[in-house]
Parts: structure tokens; sequence; C-alpha cells
């Protein structure tokens, strides 16, 4: 057990150096980087010493019961961390490769406007890497999940100003989003399966595991399906591929050690993690394969046609991590490791020398270029070869068949409710809810027919506010309300479903309302003082007030149930009210959880981040602007 307590240095040492990193000046650049560098050596170092204490007790598998946050009669909320071979090693790479990065960044990023900004997400974003892979539970590893998909929106938008950064950084973290939906779906079901908060300790014996699938496969399908979809979106394998060229906004070093390395690797160590769970499923490995197959196969195409090293090197890394989707299916737990090691140091070395590589490319093309001879082919081998280059070109349209699969039918529903406005919403939406609410208090005897279909009713109406505030353009006090109502139109659908207690209901909404009224009174100051209420174009105002920005991001984690807020812990309450049969229900809670974090940063990304507009609304030329001019504001150059 004394060993097991090192875990906490691995856990305690990033988070201290990131508290630090966030009380010195933005000019202190040698120290910030200092701080940086000096975390990311002394953890690495800590985890040698303790892997050699590990192998003297022949590499046991260890875990900590860290501390219960919350505990009621049916439901415990434990952070949990767990130590095997698996996490070995992706820590050992992650304090590698973060110290190389650190190293590299204190002067890559020279005088760069966002040099503190870079190092506190690095180091914010080396924590959430931590505590994924060493999480011991599906709570715990959530919550490095969590800290990963907002560092990632973070570093995207490094260049906060410009508009193509804001705009791929929430593109990627709207697909990252997706994929969360597939975790709290199987979070959910694990917990109906194994009636308890199970560990990965408990995961990996086999017998135990067999027991409970044995009488219910059809849960343990959709377990490891919901798995797969989020390994897949956080890996961005086959048909989410196309947010990894959109995450290379950042800097270099950001998209190495994100996209190159370590984060695009997680949705791997995932399907690892929970492998003894799906091992014996051979149709989930079947789809786990088959998805790997197509993943190596178009990202080696698009490659092949990319102008942008850096997207080049992303979709080549595409294609390694898909062939690890094809190891692990296969059992091959060891090769799909040595794999995974491979590739982050070949791909993070790939991505830190590509500016020097594309000078020497443009000088030796400068000097030596020779245009190949002409060839005239007409066969149906050609024209299947130009084919499939045009289909490369266009990335597949993997973008646009994921708008039209998820994002545009959500978006279709959210404009059902274009009618409404800030008014009607406090005149008449707002009084029908307390009248539920006091009818569900006061014991009112509701029809079994109609009671039976009241909370997956609530919950769609929920999800609805949430696709509005998704959709809405026209006012950005009515977005942030809309987002508000649909946390307690959740809590009166599950109310309605089962016992809700008021300890329950106070520790979900306690954090909705303190952090859902205080965006509310920074939207209401900005239209009061800045005249800016609606959110038709990114405004650009954290340039002006940045302390405003942070205090509004603030805001936006504590309503999406970010870990810095009781919401965090409500939510997994609310889903265990869920019952195991009320899939619709789960469903509905879980896409109003992840959509609302979209339409969150959105708000935010829009009213803070992007293309400033210009005084009274003209151009340089003096015309007024059009959207088409918004859209022709030039991006932000790569550091490469």
């Amino acid at each position: 057990m004394e060993l097991a307590i090192w875990i906490q240095f691995m856990i305690g040492i990033p988070l201290l150096g990131f508290l630090i990193s966030l009380v010195i000046p933005e000019q202190k650049e040698k120290l910030l980087s200092r701080v940086a560098f000096y975390t990311a050596g002394i953890n690495l170092g800590s985890v040698l010493v303790f892997l050699v204490f590990w192998a003297g007790i022949g590499f046991q598998a260890l875990n900590l019961k860290e501390f219960v946050l919350f505990k009621t009669d049916h439901f415990e909320f434990l952070v949990d961390f767990f130590f095997d071979r698996v996490g070995a090693v992706y820590v050992v790479v992650g304090a590698v490769l973060t110290f190389l990065i650190t190293f590299y960044s204190r002067y890559y990023l020279h005088r760069e406007s966002g040099y503190k900004r870079f190092f506190n997400t690095v180091l914010f974003f080396y924590l959430g890497f931590n505590i994924t892979v060493l999480a011991g539970n599906f709570e715990t590893l959530f919550v490095g999940w969590e800290i990963l998909g907002l560092s990632s929106f973070l570093l995207v938008a490094f260049y906060r100003q410009n508009l193509l950064p804001t705009r791929n950084s929430i593109k990627v973290f709207s697909i990252y989003r997706i994929g969360d939906v597939g975790l709290i779906l199987a979070m959910w079901a694990s917990h109906h399966l194994w009636h308890e908060n199970i560990t990965f300790l408990k995961l990996s014996n086999a017998e135990l595991v067999s027991e409970h699938l044995a009488g219910h496969t059809g849960i343990g399908m959709f377990i490891a399906l919901m798995l797969l979809l989020a390994a897949a979106a956080k890996s961005a394998q086959f048909p989410f591929s196309s947010w990894l060229p959109r995450a290379m906004e950042g800097p270099t070093p950001s998209s190495a050690i994100f996209y190159g390395s370590l984060s695009v690797h997680l949705g791997v160590f995932l399907l690892l993690r929970t492998f003894p769970f799906w091992e014996n499923q051979l149709t989930v490995r079947i789809l786990i394969g088959m998805m790997g197959l197509m993943t190596a196969i178009v990202s080696t195409m698009i490659a092949r046609v990319q102008t942008s090293v850096k997207t080049q090197i992303g979709y080549a890394s595409l294609t390694q991590i898909g062939i690890m989707f094809i190891e692990v299916a296969a059992g091959l737990e060891v090769l799909a490791l040595i794999h995974f090691m491979g590739n982050a140091f070949l791909r993070t070395y790939q991505l830190l020398v590509s500016p020097s590589v594309v000078a020497y490319l443009i000088r030796e093309q400068f000097y030596g270029f020779e245009p190949k001879a002409k060839k005239t082919e007409s066969s149906w081998m050609n024209r299947l070869r130009i084919s499939f280059y045009v289909w490369s070109l266009k990335e597949w349209n993997l973008d646009r068949f994921i708008n039209k699969l998820v994002f545009n039918p959500l978006k279709r529903l959210g404009h059902k409710l274009d009618f409404l406005t800030y008014r009607s919403v406090l005149y008449y939406f707002i009084p029908s809810y307390l009248l539920g609410f006091y009818l569900l208090v006061s014991g009112y005897r509701i029809p079994d027919a109609v009671h039976g279909v009241l909370p997956a009713g609530f919950a769609f109406i929920a999800l609805l506010m949430v696709l509005k505030s998704f959709t809405e353009r026209r006012s950005a006090r009515l977005a942030w309300t809309m987002l508000l109502m649909n946390h307690f139109w959740m809590v009166l659908a599950i109310a309605e479903n089962e016992n809700f207690s008021s300890l329950e209901i106070g520790t979900y909404l306690s954090g909705v309302v303190v952090f859902g009224l205080s965006g509310l009174l920074i939207i209401s100051w900005m239209k009061s003082h800045l005249g800016q209420s609606g959110l038709f174009e990114y405004q650009g105002n954290v340039k002006s007030y940045p302390v405003l920005a942070f205090l509004f991001l603030l805001s936006v984690l504590g309503l999406m149930g970010f870990p810095i807020s009781p919401t965090f812990i409500g939510v997994d309450l609310l889903f265990s009210h869920i019952h195991e049969d009320q899939v619709l229900l789960a469903f509905f809670a879980a896409l109003a959880f992840v959509m609302e974090g979209i339409a969150a940063v959105r708000i935010f990304a829009r009213l803070f981040l992007g293309a400033k507009p210009k005084l009274d609304g003209k151009n340089q030329s003096g015309l007024p602007e059009t959207p088409s001019s918004l859209l022709s504001v030039k991006s932000s150059s790569f550091q490469s």
C-alpha cells in the first residue's frame, strides 16, 4: 500500500506546477518556462524511481482508493487510482515527451504574446493526461477526459484573435463532446450491470466479468459499443478523422504533444484499459478491427495528397493508430504498447523539426526543381486512381458526413424554437415549469399511462432547450438562459422518474445556479456597456477584457458540469436514477449534457474570441462589413 501511495505524486506534481504557473506574471518568461520544465522533469524522475520499486514487487497491479466525494444509500462517487503495465507505458511516455516539449517550447515561443497561456495549458493538459491514464474507475477517468477536452480547445484556439483557429477549436471540441456521449452512457450502463462503482482492478478479473455478462449480453454489448464510440472520437478514427487537421491550428509544440503523440492515442488506451470486459465479444472485436482498417486505408490516401506538412504527419499518425486498433482487437496488447511508444516519439520528432524540413524543401525546390514529364493514359485503373486522388483531396467529405449525420439534425430541432424570445421564456416557459414542479412536490396523482412517458418527455424538453441555445444567434442572454433551464427541466424529469432527494437536487443545482447567474450577469454587463447582445459574429473581446473573459470561461465550465463544480457529481447522481431499461431517457440526458458543453463554449467563443469587428461595422475600405468579408479574415500563420 505504501508503494501505491506514490501514485499521488504523479498527480500532485503536475497539479502543483500548474497552480504555481497560474500566479506567475506574464512578463516572467524565464520563470514560467522553468516551472513547466522542472515540473515535467521532477515528475519524470519520480516515475522512473517508482518503476524501480515497482519492479521489485514483480510488476504487480496496484489500486489506490483515494477518497469518497459523495455517498448515499444507493450511490458512491469515489476517486480511485490504478497502475499496471498499460498505465506504466503511458505515464513514462507522457512524462518524457512533456519534458522534451517544455524544454523545446521555452525557446520556440520566446516573446510570443501567449507565452504564459501556453505553459499554463500544457501543464493543465499534463495533469489531465496523468489523471486519465492512472484512473482506477470510470468516474476518475472522466475527470481527466474532461480536462483533456478543455485544454485541447484552449491550445487549438491559441491564436485567439484570429477567426480560423477559433472556428477550428470549436469543431475539435464538438467532436470530443460527441464522443463523451459514449463514455457517459457506458458509465450509466456499467452502474446497472455491476450495481456498484466498478474499478478497473475488478474489471481485470476474468471470472467476475464472465459471471456478470452471462445473463446480460445485451447490456454488455451496449457498454462495449459506447466505449468504442468514445475511443474513436478521441483518437480521430473513421468517420471522426476530419477534426485532426483542424487541430493543427495551434503552435507546433502543442500539435506535437497533443495530436502527434499523447492525446490522440488515448482512444487506444481506453480500449486497452477495458479489454478484459469486451475481449469475449467477437462482434465488438470485429467492429474495432474494421474501424482501424478503414481509418488506416483512408488516412494513408489523404496523407499522400496534403500540402501542409503538419497535416501529412497528422494523417500518417492516424494510419498507425488505426493499425493499433487492429492490434488491440486481435488481443496483441504488448505489440500495441510498443507500437504506441514508437509512433508517439516519431510523430513528436517529425512535428518539432517540420519547420526546418519545410525550409529545406523550399530551398531545394527553388534551386533544383524539375517538372515531371506528363503522361496521358486512359484506362480504368488511371481513372480509379484519379477518383481516389480527388476524394482524398476532399478528405473523403468526412466533415460534411458528420455534419449531415449529427449536427444538422440537431440544428433543425433547435430551429423549431426560433419563435422564442427572452420575454416569452420568462412569461410562459418558466411559469409552466414552476407549475409542473409544484404538482410534483404536492403529490398530485397523474394517470399511470401519462406518468410513464413524462420523464422522457421532460428530458426531451431539456434537450430542446439546449438545442435552442446551440442555434440561437439573436440574443446571448436568451442562449445562456436556455442552458440554465435545461438543468431545471432535467431535474424535473428525474424527480418524476424516481425519488430524487433534496440533497441530491441541491448538489446538482448548486453549481448550476452559482455559475449560471455569474454568466448571466457578465452577459448583461456586456449588453449594457458594450452594446453587444447578439452572437452573429466573433467579437474578440478577450484582448480588451481578459479578466472578464476568464470569469466567463469559469462560468461556462461550471454550468457544463466541469470538475470545478458540484454539478459534476450531480450529473453522475442524476444518471444513477435512470433505470437500465430507460435507454431513451438516458440518451436524451447524455445528449443534453454533451450539447450543453458545446453550446456554452460557442457562446464564450463568439463573445470573446475570434476576429474583432471593425468600428461602425465598416472594413478598411470604408464599406459596410458583410458576412463574406468577415469570413475572409486572415488566419494566423503556423509557427512552422
